[in-house]
């Protein structure tokens, strides 16, 4: 068990790494003026979220889910779970919505700003603190 939940905690910050740098990658993108830049940012963008979010992401679930599978009975009584797994859904749902801005960006159509990227940016931090205090602490 403490194998899959290293694994776990590796993959989780992996993907954490993609979903705090991705963000930012699109406030450079937004504000570069070059066309060189914006082809290079598009780039960057396409695999750091193929080749580093998605699997990331899916190793994180599988790892999540076959820790589970160690104690279900208990897991499904622990609220702080619970709390977590429903962060983690939202937190899937924010990677997409970063995998339909990589698409936007690669077709030259994005209407955002930097100042809305700069905020976007900072969701997975929120998500990130909530996440460790339940995993760890246990509140409830």
């Amino acid at each position: 068990m403490l194998w899959v939940k290293a694994f776990h905690i590796i993959a989780m910050v992996c993907w954490f790494a993609a979903l705090f740098y991705l963000p930012r990658l699109f406030v450079y993108h937004v504000d570069a003026t070059d066309a060189l830049s914006k082809d290079r940012f598009k780039i960057m963008e396409r695999r750091l979220y193929r080749g580093i979010a998605i699997p990331s992401m899916l190793a994180t679930l599988i790892f999540g889910i076959w820790l589970i599978t160690y104690n279900p009975e208990y897991y499904k009584s622990a609220g702080w779970l619970h709390a977590k797994l429903t962060l983690v859904v939202l937190l899937i749902g924010y990677h997409h919505i970063c995998g339909s801005y990589v698409k936007k960006f690669a077709a030259d159509n994005i209407t955002k700003s930097g100042r809305f990227f700069r905020i976007f940016n900072e969701l997975p931090v929120l998500a990130l603190i909530a996440i460790v205090i339940l995993a760890v602490v246990k509140p409830f």
